[in-house]
Formats: C-alpha cells, structure tokens, sequence
C-alpha cells in the first residue's frame, strides 16, 4: 500500500508543475499583462515598463517562470491590492472557514446520498426509488444561490429556526484556536458557542452540499443496480450467504468505486459553490476572497487561489486513488 502511495505522489509531481505553467501563462496573457494588472486605472506606457522593470518581466520567459515557481513554493505571493495584507496572512484567515463549511456539506451529501442510493436501488420501480429519482432531479436542476436565497426565507425569516447569515452572532465572545468555529468551542469547552457556530453553518452547508448529494445519488444507485444483476452476486446467493453478507461485501463494495470518483469529483468542484453560498450567507471564506478578488482585479490574490485550487483539486484526486486501492486491492497493481 505504501509503495502505491508513494507512486502515485510521484507521479503528482509533472502534473502540479503543469498546472502551474498554466496558472503562469494566465497571469502573462492579461490585458496590459500583470504590471497592467497591479496598476488598474493608474497605468501608462511608462508606468508599465518600469514596474515590469521592477518585477524583472523584461527578462527571459523561463527566468521569469522560474522566479515565479520559486516564489509559490515559498508562498510568497505578495501583497493585496484590496487591504494590503499578504495574500497567505489572509487566505490562513480565510481557508478554515470554508474548510469547515465543505466538509460539512460532503458530509452532508456523502452520509444522506450512499445510503439513499443503496435504498433506491434495492426498491427499484417502487414508490421511494420513484420520488429519489425525482428529488435528485429537483437537487442538480436547482442553482446555489437561490437554494441558498429559499432556505434562508424559509427557516431563517419566517420560521425563525436558524440564523441567515454569518460564522457566529455578533457580540458572542468565544475564544479562537483553530479557525473552526465549531471545534474550537469543543475544544475550549464552550458549548454554547459550538451550539451557535453550528447553527450558523447548517443552512449553508445544506445549500452546497445539495448537488452533490443529488449526484451521489444517482451514481450510488446506477452502480448498485449494475452490481446487482453481476453474475458473483448471483451465485453468491446461490451459494446461500447470508443477505447481509451479500450485500456488504459483494454489493456495496463494489458499488463504492463509482462513487469513489464522482466524490472526489464533486469535492473538487466545491469550491465554485463556495463562492456563491459564501456571498449569499456572508460566509467570509476562500470563495469570498476569491469573488472579491475577480471584482477588483487584485492579481496577486487570483494567483494564490488558483494555486490552491488547483493543488486541493490534485491531492482530492490523490485521496481518490487510495480509497480505490483500499476498495479493490487489484488497484495496487496499476
């Protein structure tokens, strides 16, 4: 197991390069450039030239690459144009908050969708898998924002159940130690503020982790179904194991490696519902930033982001390949 993992972190190592040549050559086709880019409304011909002078992106294209790389190995990627912090200081700040609000959502959709599949699929033609196939359709066809927009109206302003926006109330003093609101008042012992950060995630949380828990299901379902009619699980029943047995061992393990894909998938693309769910709850989290910064043109925050995007999207799939490993030991081989 270990000498897969290690191959597949090796063979992770062209690919991130390759993203970042990408990230790279984005930054050099802006308009203006990136020099245009820093200076906004302020730029001339002048000024371009002498800040391009002053970042060295008058030198040699691979100089300029290579800086560049070495730069986001350290994580230096300057300061924002928008507050004048450094662009890590305020992605540390950031990166728990939405941390925390995607895990929840996966959780969500993970916990509620393979069992709901799993349902649907041994009640096939019946009134439940019916009503899931047509809850799934309603879940994927319904955008974020006007989930997000609908739960809020609903449980927030007229049930008055959960609170329609922000991490935790304002004026409530509870003491910081990871940025995870919901652990630090476990690990502090202060209930009552874990008891509000939770209240303040659920809504938001249900709003993105509603799509992918609609695909969770369809893909938990179609697989289970084509499990079901395998030959080995027909004469695993043959062969009068027992119904729990079949089901755990020779159904459910392996329906789950589909389903292996279409998560790491669907947590890869969590980060395009950050941004909506983020704006629509006042979240303040990566996908904040990340709007904020497309809004203001703030070059050297995009850059950041896109990196870390991209790297969340690489080690997800990473996480993928284990879980296949762990699923089928066949895998190991390839």
């Amino acid at each position: 197991m270990l000498r897969f993992v290690v191959r597949r972190l090796l063979q992770l190592i062209p690919t991130i390069l390759l993203l970042s040549v990408l990230v790279f050559a984005w930054l050099r086709s802006l308009p203006g450039g990136p020099a245009g880019a820093l200076l906004g409304d302020k730029a001339t011909p002048e000024k371009i030239a002498q800040l391009n002078h002053i970042l060295g992106l008058d030198q040699p294209i691979w100089s300029q690459y290579l800086r560049f790389l070495g730069r986001a190995v350290t994580g230096n990627f300057g300061n924002s144009l928008i507050t004048g912090d450094t662009v890590i200081a305020e992605i540390g700040r950031a990166l728990p908050a939405t941390m925390e609000l995607s895990v929840t959502a996966m959780v969500f959709a993970v916990g509620l969708g393979v069992p709901l599949g799993y349902l649907a699929a041994t009640q096939r033609g019946r009134p439940l898998d019916s009503a899931t196939i047509m809850a799934t359709l309603v879940g994927v066809a319904v955008p974020v924002f006007f989930l997000g927009y609908l739960l809020k109206s609903v449980f927030a302003v007229k049930l008055g159940w959960l609170p329609p926006s922000g991490r935790v109330s304002i004026g409530l003093d509870a003491t910081r130690v990871t940025g995870f609101a919901v652990l630090d008042g476990l690990l502090t012992r202060e209930y009552d503020a874990s008891d509000d950060a939770l209240r303040h995630l659920l809504l938001p949380a249900i709003a993105l982790g509603t799509i992918p828990l609609a695909v969770i299901v369809r893909i938990t379902r179609a697989s289970v179904l084509d499990v079901l009619n395998a030959d080995f699980v027909r004469t695993a029943q043959a062969k009068g194991l027992a119904p729990r047995t079949v089901r755990g061992r020779h159904v459910l393990r392996n329906a789950l490696l589909p389903v292996s894909t279409t998560i790491g998938l669907q947590t890869g693309l969590l980060l395009a519902g950050a941004v909506l769910t983020e704006k629509v709850f006042v979240w303040g989290g990566i996908g904040t930033l990340l709007a904020d910064g497309i809004n203001r043109h703030d070059y050297p925050r995009l850059q950041a982001l896109l990196l870390l995007g991209a790297l969340v999207y690489v080690v997800v799939n990473l996480l993928v390949d284990v879980s296949y490993a762990i699923i089928d030991p066949r895998v190991r081989l390839s």
